[in-house]
C-alpha cells in the first residue's frame, strides 16, 4: 500500500503549512502511543492486531463455521461500527453477484442499521421457512435500531426452530459486566465474545464485532489482522515523519483545511469499494466532526458519479479536495473483443483489458480534476484482498486519532449524536423523558 500526495501539494502555501504540520503529527502519533492525549481511555484499537491471539481467532472461526454449517442465513444486528467495518470487508471481497448463485455456508444479512418497517418485514417475509443465524452486536443492548430488530428476529427464530437452536445460533457481542444484552446472554445461555470496553465502535472491525461476519462470509479473518498488524509498524511512532503514510496524510489533509478547503471527497474506482467509503466517513466524520470543526466527509463512486456529481467537482466551489482510492490489480482479466462493425466506435481499445480502461479513466479524471483546482491525494492497494484490507482500516484509524490531534479536538468521543436520540425518546413518551416530552411538544406547535 503507498499513498502519493504530490497532487495536493498545489502551492507554495500548501507545501508549508504540509511542512510545518509534519513534526506536529510525528508529536500527536507520539501522543497517541504514550496515551497522553485526548480520549485516550478509547486506545485499545492501537494495539489490537498484536492483542489478538491465535487462540481467539480460532475460536471466532469455530463459531463461524458453526453458523455457516447449520443456517442457510445469518443476521449481523448493529448500527454504526458496529456493523459498516464487516458489511465493507464483506462487500469488497465477494462476488458481486455472490446472492444470485448457489454457495456453501449462509448468506450475511443486516438488521438494526435504520428504522425501516418495509426492510424488516421484508427481512422477515424472507427468514420464513429458512434456519437462520442472529449475530447481535450491542454493547449496552439498549441502543434502539438493534434493540428492535433483535426482538422481532429472536422471536421468529424461537417459533420457527424452537428454543434450543435459537440459543444454540443466537450469538451476542457486547460489555463483558454489564448492560442488558450482557444479562441476557448469561441468562439465556447464548455464546458471547466481549467489545473491549477501551476500543469505540467506529475502530471495532478487528474485534469479534467485525471479525466473527467476516467469517461467516468466508473470509480469511487471520490475513485481514496481519495486514492489519503490518501497518501497525509502519505507522508506529517510531516510524518518523514522512516515512510514515498515516502521518503524511494527517498533515496534508489538515493543510488543505486550514488553506479554506472544508470537503473531503473520497473516490473509489471500484464498485466492491463503495461500503469502505461508508465506513470511512464515520470513522473521519464522528471523530472529527465537533466544537464547530472538521472536514465535511463524502464518497463518490467513480466513474459511475462523474455522470453526476463530476460536473460539481470539476467546476464547482473550491472548497474540496480529493482521495482516490486505486486497486492496482483486480482478480479477474477480462478483454474487449472486436466488432466487425463497430458501431459504437471501440475497436480502438479492443484487445485492451477492461481494468486497463478504467486506469485510464482514473489518470484521466485525476488530472481534469488537477485542472479544475481540486487538489488530489492517491492511496493505491496492491490488489483488494483481506491482507490489504486490514493496512487500509488501520492506516486510516491511525491517520484519523493524529488529524484529530492536529485539529485539536477529541478524535474518540461522539458527544453529538446523542441529540436526535433524546428528542426521539421525548416524542416517543419513553420513561424518564416526560419533562422533554412536554416541551418538546410546545416547540412543535409554535411551528
Amino acid at each position: 500500500m503507498k499513498i502519493e500526495i504530490a497532487g495536493a501539494l498545489y502551492s507554495a502555501d500548501i507545501e508549508n503549512r504540509y511542512k510545518e504540520l509534519i513534526p506536529l503529527a510525528q508529536a500527536a502519533n507520539e501522543s497517541l502511543e504514550n496515551g497522553t492525549g485526548k480520549g485516550n481511555d478509547f486506545l485499545g484499537w492501537l494495539s489490537l492486531p498484536k492483542d489478538i491471539s491465535e487462540q481467539d481467532l480460532n475460536h471466532i472461526q469455530s463459531v463461524a463455521d458453526l453458523l455457516r454449517k447449520d443456517c442457510e442465513f445469518v443476521v449481523t444486528i448493529g448500527i454504526g461500527g458496529s456493523y459498516l467495518g464487516a458489511k465493507a470487508v464483506v462487500e469488497a471481497l465477494q462476488d458481486s453477484f455472490a446472492p444470485f448463485k448457489t454457495k456453501k455456508g449462509a448468506t450475511l444479512l443486516y438488521a438494526g442499521n435504520h428504522i425501516s418497517e418495509d426492510y424488516l418485514y421484508e427481512l422477515i417475509e424472507l427468514l420464513k421457512g429458512h434456519k437462520f443465524g442472529i449475530i447481535n452486536i450491542s454493547k449496552s443492548g439498549t441502543t434502539t435500531e438493534p434493540a428492535i430488530a433483535f426482538r422481532l428476529l429472536k422471536e421468529l427464530l424461537e417459533a420457527q426452530e424452537g428454543k434450543d437452536f435459537a440459543t444454540k445460533h443466537t450469538i451476542a457481542i457486547t460489555d463483558s459486566s454489564k448492560g442488558a444484552l450482557r444479562k441476557l446472554a448469561d441468562e439465556e445461555g447464548y455464546t458471547s465474545f466481549i467489545i473491549p470496553d477501551n476500543v469505540g465502535g467506529r475502530f471495532s472491525v478487528l474485534t469479534p464485532c467485525g471479525l466473527l461476519p467476516i467469517a461467516v462470509a468466508g473470509f480469511d479473518i487471520k490475513e485481514l489482522v496481519r495486514g492489519a498488524k503490518e501497518m501497525m509498524l509502519q505507522t508506529s511512532a517510531q516510524v518518523i515523519g514522512e516515512e510514515n503514510i498515516s502521518i503524511q496524510y494527517a498533515a496534508v489533509r489538515n493543510a488543505l483545511y486550514q488553506s479554506g478547503k472544508k470537503i473531503e471527497i473520497l473516490a473509489n474506482y471500484h464498485p466492491k469499494m463503495h461500503f469502505i467509503g461508508e465506513w470511512w466517513k464515520q470513522l473521519f466524520g464522528e471523530s472529527e466532526g465537533k466544537e464547530l470543526k472538521g472536514i465535511f466527509n463524502a464518497a463518490v463512486d467513480l466513474t459511475t458519479d462523474l455522470h453526476s456529481m463530476g460536473q460539481w467537482i470539476q467546476e464547482g466551489e473550491r472548497i474540496i479536495f480529493e482521495t482516490v482510492l486505486s486497486t492496482a490489480t483486480p482478480k479477474y482479466e477480462v478483454k474487449i473483443p472486436t466488432d466487425k462493425e463497430n458501431l459504437d466506435g471501440l475497436n480502438y481499445i479492443a484487445g485492451k483489458r477492461v481494468d486497463e480502461v478504467n486506469k485510464k479513466a482514473e489518470e484521466g479524471t485525476i488530472l481534469a480534476h488537477k485542472d479544475g483546482g481540486v487538489p488530489v491525494i492517491r492511496i493505491e492497494l496492491p490488489a483488494l484482498n483481506e491482507f490489504s484490507l486490514g493496512q487500509l482500516f488501520y492506516f486510516f484509524e491511525r491517520a484519523v486519532g493524529i488529524s484529530g490531534y492536529l485539529l485539536g479536538v477529541n478524535p474518540f468521543d461522539q458527544p453529538g449524536v446523542e441529540a436526535y436520540k433524546n428528542n426521539m425518546f421525548a416524542l416517543l413518551n419513553k420513561p424518564g423523558y416526560e419533562e422533554a416530552s412536554a416541551a418538546i411538544q410546545n416547540r412543535l406547535k409554535k411551528r
